[in-house]
């Protein structure tokens, strides 16, 4: 039985919506200690692709350059929104395929080379990725006086990148 594995992919899509809304409402080039908010995408989307299924047997995608996945190291790459979002896309995909491969009984092993349980992998990203989306909510909030549409199940999505505050004035109707 995958029961779990069932429940935890019904909880990683809203992670990648909640993303992907935070990518389309952002002001990629405002600054968050110091850094271009891109960068902050960047490394959520980054560590969510290494670190979601073995970060010991990973392979960087093709733009990447040594350091450019923490936001505190220059680089030279830049990405667009749409690069971003296209990443963030192949990064679900992986994802959501390795979560159909897994049992339950598969969660409480660790992969080959890795200190940490497959379980322990996926909660670190949610939390990764939950506390990054609200950094850049955040940010956006502090800019539009708006907070970008968050959703806690994926039935309830609006997949539009509408913000949260014209909806609840009733300014968008669900």
């Amino acid at each position: 039985m995958n029961e779990l594995c069932m429940i935890i992919k019904d909880m990683v899509k809203p992670n990648f919506l909640n993303i992907k809304t935070s990518i389309q409402t952002y002001d990629r080039d405002a600054l968050c200690c110091g850094v271009p908010c891109w960068r902050w995408v960047y490394h959520a989307l980054h560590s969510a692709d290494k670190w979601f299924i073995n970060p010991f047997d990973y392979e960087e995608p093709p733009f990447h350059e040594d350091g450019m996945d923490d936001p505190d190291k220059p680089c030279r790459v830049v990405l667009s929104d749409e690069q971003l979002l296209a990443y963030l896309d192949s990064v679900e995909k992986k994802t959501l395929a390795y979560l159909d491969t897994l049992t339950d009984e598969m969660l409480y092993e660790k992969p080959e080379k890795c200190r940490y349980t497959r379980m322990e992998l996926v909660l670190r990203q949610f939390r990764h990725i939950s506390f990054h989306t609200g950094m850049l909510n955040g940010q956006t909030a502090v800019a539009t006086g708006e907070f970008p549409m968050w959703v806690s199940e994926t039935g309830k999505y609006v997949d539009d990148g509408i913000f949260f505050g014209r909806y609840r004035e009733g300014k968008i109707k669900l």
